[in-house]
């Protein structure tokens, strides 16, 4: 399997975590990808870098203000006088605000859904790395399909939280949706499964309304877990896309075996969909012993799951988003991979 990884994501360090009421030690670190090379390298994998793609696929799914907004927005943070060293909001507009202001507090909280998405100095070099790497195992998977390739690219920072106008959730550029419509420039059928502990809600968003991308997402039951206002069962896609987003939510610590009977629903509607690419949004936080605390699944289990995936027959390119053991993400994925390749 194609493995590919870009060192520049610890550009992205954030010091910053805000959560249920106070603020915490980050989750989402540096060591995290670090955890997840040294596993891969142990278990004698080939690790290769990424090539540079440009602006034009981010663009193809994010809005200009919203990239302008990331790029620049630390060094006018910091132009402005505010000193604090990473970027967070303040406010964000509820349901009764809609105008766009135009004060630097006002346009962070409009570009982000929360406070776990600091901006740092060197964030957008890291996002922009990682969105590299999606598309780099993206190429390489489309540009033979007829040979089932299949491609994991270890992107941080992750993000399918990232919506086409705000980041949140420790996601920026949404790797995986940028990928997909990266795909569909020469496949005319995408299908996304997202297998995270939390529900892919900007990855929804931004393909709610289509048709030609059908998303797929297993995921904690939302009701008292991030993203809380997404993921429900109910949510099918609006206008064309109606049908084409499919939310199977789990009980919160539910195990491997009801992780894999969800899982069934989800391959057969895959299956029913029959997608020139598959991607799937590959979250190892749903780990029995994350520290997020979401779903029971063990590191056997996630070898069990690729299993699964891989048994379904289609090109795939594999994401990485969540996990935040990193005692156990190097095992995690090497189990994950080694489950993919042996049912291949």
């Amino acid at each position: 399997m194609k493995i590919i990884y870009s060192p520049d994501h610890v550009k992205h360090d954030p010091k910053t975590y805000f959560k249920s009421g106070d603020f915490h030690e980050p989750q989402e670190v540096p060591g995290r990808a670090e955890a997840l090379v040294k596993g891969l390298k142990d278990a004698g994998h080939e690790i290769i870098a990424p090539d540079d793609f440009g602006p034009s696929p981010r663009a193809a799914v994010h809005t200009p203000g919203y990239l302008q907004f990331l790029e620049t927005i630390h060094t006018r943070w910091h132009a402005a006088g505010i000193g604090s060293e990473e970027v967070l909001p303040n406010i964000h507009p509820g349901r009764n605000m809609s105008s766009m202001p135009s004060g630097i507090v006002g346009e962070v909280g409009h570009y982000t859904t929360d406070l776990s998405a600091p901006i740092g100095r060197h964030t957008w070099e890291a996002a922009v790395a990682s969105n590299n790497v999606a598309l780099t195992a993206t190429d390489y998977v489309i540009k033979d399909l007829s040979v089932n390739r299949s491609a994991y690219a270890l992107c941080r920072p992750p993000g399918h939280h990232a919506f086409k106008d705000q980041a949140g959730g420790f996601c920026f550029l949404n790797n995986i949706a940028i990928a997909a419509q990266f795909a569909r420039r020469t496949v005319n059928r995408v299908a996304i499964l997202d297998i995270d502990v939390h529900h892919g809600n900007g990855t929804q968003g931004i393909f709610y309304d289509r048709d030609d991308v059908f998303t797929v997402s297993t995921h904690c039951d939302p009701t008292d877990f991030y993203p809380f206002f997404s993921g429900y069962a109910h949510e099918r896609g609006h206008g064309r896309g109606e049908g084409f987003n499919l939310n199977l939510p789990l009980e919160p610590q539910s195990d491997d075996a009801a992780f894999l009977e969800r899982l069934e629903e989800g391959l057969a509607a895959l299956r029913a969909y029959a997608p020139d690419v598959l991607f799937v949004a590959l979250g190892l936080d749903a780990f029995e012993g994350d520290p997020l605390i979401g779903l029971s699944v063990t590191t056997q289990g996630f070898g069990q799951i690729a299993g699964r995936i891989a048994a379904l027959g289609m090109p795939t390119v594999m994401v990485q988003e969540g996990g935040y053991n990193r005692d156990y993400l190097g095992a995690n994925i090497t189990s994950f991979i080694s489950g993919f390749e042996g049912a291949r």
